[in-house]
């Protein structure tokens, strides 16, 4: 991991901002750590979501219309 800070502007809207500003200063946390943290999750969600496309990229493909007649015949709407 880069060692080097970088700065950006990021606007929140008020109720975020807020609550940003109050879980920092309860768990004695910097806004930046906070931020960098909720990042990091949001990417690492990322990771696991293309992984699992990966894992499924060899399955069959069912065209949507195909889904819905086959529902419709069998009754189940």
């Amino acid at each position: 991991m880069e060692n080097s800070q970088k700065s950006a502007t990021a606007y929140f809207d008020p109720a975020l901002h807020r609550a940003r500003h109050l879980k920092a200063a309860e768990t004695d946390r910097l806004l930046s750590d906070l931020v960098n943290e909720a990042v990091r999750y949001s990417l690492a969600e990322d990771a696991e979501d293309l992984a699992a496309l990966d894992e499924r990229a060899t399955e069959p493909v069912l065209p949507f219309e195909s889904v819905v007649k086959k529902l419709k015949r069998s009754g189940n709407i």
